[in-house]
């Protein structure tokens, strides 16, 4: 069984107080992703967005995504982060071996988390492999059926449709919080920017104190 089909076993508790350089802490952002971040769906979710909110409410939303990523960076610049033992884990960004080049090419496109990804690598930050890249797939086959297909008229298929969207965003929780949980070190700190619709933490070990900076996931 995949780390992405199963709730991976709890690590025992400590007990009484921890030193500093034995805990692990995660700081949690859940995010507001930027037309940038779709890709090759980004044509079919700007038209979309249009037709549902008009051309006033597309430029009002692209504000607050901007308002939002100004918001992200100054309360990470808040932090106080030793860089040389810090992670990074990025909603979409799969175990692949060509990680850091995927954000340097997303960052140079303008995308604003790619490029707070970018600034923190080069202070010293590492990134990581987020994702399985078999998930990612599945899910983006789905959402391009969901926005160049009509809408299903039989109800039965629109719940099935449904059932696979939860069902494929809760084994990408759980094979993101397996990464988390077998790669960050204690001692070290992690950054994790995740969809709003993401519950990552209800899969993290036990030993791990999450932290939101912002607000917790919806």
């Amino acid at each position: 069984m995949t780390p992405a089909a199963r709730r991976l076993p709890d690590r025992p508790g400590h007990q009484g107080p921890e030193k500093e350089d034995s805990i692990r802490t995660l700081f949690y952002f859940p995010i507001i992703h930027t037309p940038a971040d779709m890709g090759a769906l980004k044509g079919s979710v700007v038209r979309a967005t249009l037709e549902k909110l008009g051309r006033t409410g597309l430029t009002q939303k692209l504000q607050r995504i901007e308002e939002f990523w100004t918001g992200v960076e100054r309360a990470i610049g808040c932090l106080s982060l030793s860089f040389d033992r810090l992670r990074l884990y990025q909603d979409g960004l799969p175990v692949c071996g060509r990680e850091a080049e995927i954000v340097t090419e997303l960052a140079q496109t303008g995308n604003r988390n790619h490029q707070l990804l970018l600034r923190l690598m080069e202070q010293g930050a590492a990134i990581m492999g987020t994702e399985s890249s078999d998930l990612l797939v599945q899910e983006y086959q789905l959402a391009l059926q969901s926005y160049t297909s009509p809408p299903p008229r039989a109800a039965g298929l629109a719940a099935r449709r449904r059932a696979l969207s939860e069902s494929l965003l809760q084994q990408r929780d759980q094979f993101v919080a397996w990464r988390i949980n077998e790669t960050l070190q204690r001692g070290e700190t992690g950054i994790l920017f995740m969809g709003m619709l993401h519950a990552v933490a209800n899969f993290l070990d036990q030993d791990i104190k999450v932290i939101y900076p912002l607000h917790r996931p919806r």
